[in-house]
């Protein structure tokens, strides 16, 4: 992260990320429009949704590097992309849906294929989308931009986290997809923390059990772990929040330290972090992984935290797990 854009959290009063819950999509909104006073050569995108996916606060103070290029969203990849063979750093927004599914064609032939400087960073992740329903329910986005050669996925946890993930990307050269949600989450990581892309934080390793988690299932993980030790079970948790490159070296510690690994995330257990986190450890590990997510089917209508308890995306159920696997 550069000293200038550093700048940006080391001056966010307490307040601001800590003992609130705040939407991962608002704190975008304000660090994009925080860094277009450093980093001049920012320029974003959006596919007509700017009051949702929050970029609508760039718009505002700089109209001249803001482009809505309307419903068509491959067309804001391919915009993109041409901005950034120019020098400039596009950040393109809209739904995860939209942005991996009706743009994943130009993602893989112009933006991975040659390697461009282009930040992806989509909203409306997962189940919490809510009411809205399965058509915008996107569970299949990680496992989409994970097999793209050259992309870096990254899955924040809360506030503060996305504020730094924001940052770090604007100074990493080539394709990055940014997950971020529509509802407020729990604030999880710790004052002090200092995000890098690749690099798993560890609350800790338990030796009974180690939830590899991300998103708002980190949340979850940190409510479960708790509940598990007052059964006498020692389990830890492990916020995995660049889903590629995996931190393998973590993944590692865990493995060899505890006896049962269970990974947690709202997406589909095929392909997600969950897949990603079996594949490695298949190869160099023997030890049991359960996986925490969506089971091979489409969301559905609901309010977000009926739809996390429906799909069996909950603390509790992640102590189920845990218990009727040890």
């Amino acid at each position: 992260m550069g000293s200038r854009t550093q700048e940006i959290t080391d001056k966010k009063e307490r307040k601001d990320f800590f003992n609130v819950a705040i939407a991962t999509r608002d704190v975008y909104g304000e660090t994009l429009a925080e860094l277009g006073n450093i980093k001049k050569d920012i320029v974003v995108l959006d596919a007509d949704l700017s009051g949702s996916t929050k970029t609508k606060k760039f718009s505002k103070l700089f109209p001249e590097r803001f482009f809505n290029i309307g419903i068509s969203e491959q067309d804001m990849i391919g915009t993109a992309s041409g901005l950034s063979l120019t020098g400039k750093i596009p950040f393109a927004s809209t739904f995860a849906i939209f942005a991996t599914g009706r743009a994943w064609e130009q993602i893989r032939q112009t933006v991975c294929y040659s390697n461009l400087n282009v930040k992806i960073v989509a909203t409306h992740g997962g189940l919490t989308v809510g009411e809205d329903g399965a058509s915008h329910q996107s569970l299949e986005d990680i496992a989409l931009m994970r097999v793209l050669p050259n992309m870096t996925v990254i899955v924040p946890a809360d506030g503060f986290e996305t504020s730094q993930v924001i940052e770090t990307i604007t100074d990493y050269k080539g394709p990055v997809y940014v997950r971020l949600g529509r509802s407020k989450v729990p604030s999880v990581m710790p004052e002090g923390y200092r995000f890098q892309i690749g690099k798993a934080f560890t609350f800790n390793i338990g030796s009974d059990i180690t939830i590899i988690a991300s998103g708002i299932m980190v949340s979850a993980a940190l409510d479960a772990a708790a509940i598990l030790k007052n059964k006498g079970v020692d389990a830890g948790v492990i916020n995995m929040s660049t889903i590629k490159p995996l931190d393998t070296e973590a993944l590692l510690q865990a493995a060899s330290k505890s006896r049962l690994i269970i990974t947690a995330e709202e997406h589909s257990i095929i392909g997600g972090l969950g897949g990603a986190v079996a594949e490695f450890l298949s190869e160099v590990q023997a030890i049991r992984i359960k996986k925490i997510g969506v089971r091979d089917s489409f969301g559905s209508s609901g309010k977000p935290d009926e739809l996390l308890k429906f799909f069996g995306l909950t603390s509790d159920n992640i102590v189920e797990t845990a218990l009727s696997n040890l």
